[in-house]
């Protein structure tokens, strides 16, 4: 007799911050067996062979790939399995089947064999995680800015006069330094207080902007358009990307197209600030909302078409470095 093949499994992973929820299923979408692992490099060894004791491991739908399965996504990944990034289930099916992590796990896996999900997640070991990383603590440091300039601001309302005469109507970029350069002596008076902490948030301002040069200078050094960017292929790929696609809105005797609301959000708030931008100071832009607010358009739906003009822009500039760096390395 021919001996037995190993089923072959896919396997689901509902993904914690310190349990992981794996579920096989066999070729024939079976359930075969259910397992809790701890988010630990010990407990990824485990929940590897373990698939492996079941049968052949095809692939893997694994849910929260940039977030809380990203490690577990880069071991499988390292030891040459198939990962795929799955969406949580939605909130209709999960009213009919119920919630919980082994039930998100089977879905997870059924969506992989349903061949829902398509995506391979992000390596995480490229330029895109070190522009990530770099970005979350530039992003902090802004804010952790604004508020200390906010703080001042609201200092000198309160201030003894003849202090607030001295610093008020000062432009941030004046108004920091003196802040800072304020000697307040022994805290003895509301002044003196005022001048004290005047000065540590004026000093702290400047720590912040000088951590935020410093990243985004590395930013700038480090900017790419993506672990694979061969997946920009042409033009509509780039523009679907960026949540800058037109997709039909058409209904009944209304026939027109709104930009896809998808792609990634901050490359279309990127495009969004570009076109600000322009609409300020690029004349041949100022010329086009003339004429366009002349046929009847709306300023949003300009915006729209200056998001999209935008992009294509960006595309030939990527399409420019990518063949400049290909003669560079042959």
């Amino acid at each position: 007799m021919a001996g037995t093949t190993a089923p072959r499994i896919t396997v689901g992973v509902d993904t914690h911050l310190d349990v992981h929820v794996a579920h096989a299923n066999d070729q024939l979408g079976c359930r075969v067996d259910t397992l809790s692992i701890p988010t630990t490099p010990t407990g990824y060894q485990d929940l590897l062979a373990w698939a492996r004791g079941l049968g052949e491991p095809i692939a893997w739908g694994v849910e929260g790939t940039g977030s809380y399965g990203a490690a577990l996504a880069r071991f499988l990944a390292a030891h040459g399995q198939v990962v795929l990034e799955v969406n949580r289930p939605d909130r209709q099916a999960r009213r009919g089947h119920g919630k919980s992590d082994p039930l998100d796990a089977e879905a997870a896996a059924r969506a992989v064999q349903a061949g829902q999900a398509t995506v391979t997640p992000k390596t995480g070991a490229g330029q895109v995680e070190m522009i990530r990383s770099l970005r979350v603590a530039r992003q902090t440091a802004i804010r952790a800015r604004t508020q200390a300039i906010n703080a001042i601001k609201a200092l000198l309302v309160t201030a003894p006069v003849e202090l607030r005469e001295q610093l008020r109507g000062l432009p941030a970029t004046m108004l920091v330094p003196a802040a800072a350069a304020l000697e307040p002596g022994a805290v003895t008076s509301p002044i003196a207080a005022t001048m004290l902490a005047l000065r540590t948030v004026a000093q702290r301002y400047q720590t912040l902007d000088a951590e935020i040069t410093i990243l985004t200078a590395e930013l700038d050094r480090l900017v790419a358009a993506g672990d694979n960017p061969d997946r920009l292929h042409s033009e509509a790929a780039f523009s679907m990307l960026c949540g800058s696609s037109p997709i039909q809105a058409s209904s009944g005797k209304t026939v027109r197209h709104r930009l896809n609301r998808g792609g990634n959000r901050q490359a279309n708030a990127a495009l969004y600030r570009v076109v600000l931008v322009r609409l300020r100071y690029h004349q041949p832009t100022k010329d086009y909302v003339v004429r366009r607010l002349a046929e009847g358009k709306s300023k949003q739906e300009i915006i729209r078409c200056l998001k999209r003009y935008v992009a294509r822009e960006v595309f030939a500039v990527l399409q420019e470095m990518r063949q400049t760096n290909s003669t560079n390395a042959t």
